[in-house]
């Protein structure tokens, strides 16, 4: 098993140096693809993929329909709207973006769109549940809602850092350092001197030593790789106490996205979200860190570099 997950961790690691190198378009598929397949583990661990019939009560007070004959089905109805509005916020996010690049507004062009595709997108997931109503019930198209933002929405500001920012294919991992750089850290210090329990019921192997040694490395390592390659190379000159402050942030931030992702787990009672990664699971049990650390890192970065 060690060796399975020391390989994938490996090629795992290859693939996003490669796609986030190559940037632009190439980027933006892979966060693509990425983000549907974390979509769909959310919704299928969530229960989403169901759905029913109905029978009308005779003489019930409410005269509400009582649904009935639930049943798993492959996808549906929700599911594809999320995995359609994904697909075509990731359109928008790449044109928006190089129009802004065209025009010289960068960044500017963006946040309409990402407020236009989120409202939209809840305007077509009710419009599923008014439409075939009774057929899904109100948790399932919040749910699905909740997956969208969770994952394609929140992943997508990889790219935005990687193709917003001036010195992006610098900038882009702060983002892999505060969730993978720390969660290393956490487990080295966890391993030698973790004592006291962090979250027992959660992640009975998390400690609040580990924790701590998570935090302190992030920052250590926001401050190194700042020195010897951001402020060295690029053309983008950062403080190293404000970044440091800034590793320590994302690196709290990505423990409770990892925590968050294994509460959703253990809620639906569930091991991994799924095989796509073997020795680690799906998507989500290998990016529930990352996931979260990328907007707090995207703000971070756009209050440093802010002129």
């Amino acid at each position: 098993m060690f060796r399975t997950r020391l390989l994938s961790g490996i090629l795992l690691v290859a693939i996003a140096l490669a796609t986030i190198m190559a940037g632009s378009g190439v980027l933006a598929v892979v966060l693509c693809l990425v983000s549907l397949t974390a979509y769909r583990e959310l919704t299928r661990a969530c229960g989403v993929h169901t759905e029913g019939t109905r029978s009308e009560e005779q003489g019930a007070a409410n005269d509400m329909p009582e649904r009935t004959g639930r049943r798993s089905v492959r996808f549906n109805a929700p599911e594809y709207v999320g995995m359609i509005m994904t697909i075509l916020y990731y359109v928008l996010l790449f044109a928006a973006l190089a129009y802004g690049e065209e025009i010289g507004e960068g960044l500017h062009e963006v946040y309409p769109v990402i407020m236009i595709a989120v409202v939209f997108t809840l305007l077509f997931f009710l419009f599923t549940y008014v439409f075939t109503f009774p057929r899904y019930r109100a948790p399932q198209i919040m749910t699905a809602m909740f997956a969208y933002l969770y994952a394609p929405v929140m992943l997508s500001f990889i790219y935005l850092t990687r193709e917003g920012f001036e010195n992006g294919n610098y900038l882009v991992w702060f983002i892999f350092l505060c969730s993978w750089g720390s969660d290393t850290c956490a487990y080295a210090v966890g391993v030698l001197i973790g004592r006291h329990k962090m979250t027992p019921k959660l992640s009975p192997k998390k400690s609040i030593e580990g924790a701590v040694g998570g935090v302190v490395g992030a920052a250590l390592l926001f401050v190194l790789y700042t020195h010897f390659a951001i402020n060295r190379y690029s053309a983008t000159e950062l403080p190293l106490l404000l970044v440091a402050v800034l590793g320590a942030a994302g690196a709290l931030v990505s423990m409770v996205g990892d925590l968050a992702a294994s509460a959703i787990k253990r809620d639906h009672g569930i091991k991994d979200y799924g095989k796509l990664i073997p020795g680690h699971g799906g998507i989500m049990d290998r990016f529930d860190s990352v996931i979260i650390a990328a907007p707090l890192i995207f703000i971070g970065l756009m209050i440093l570099t802010y002129h």
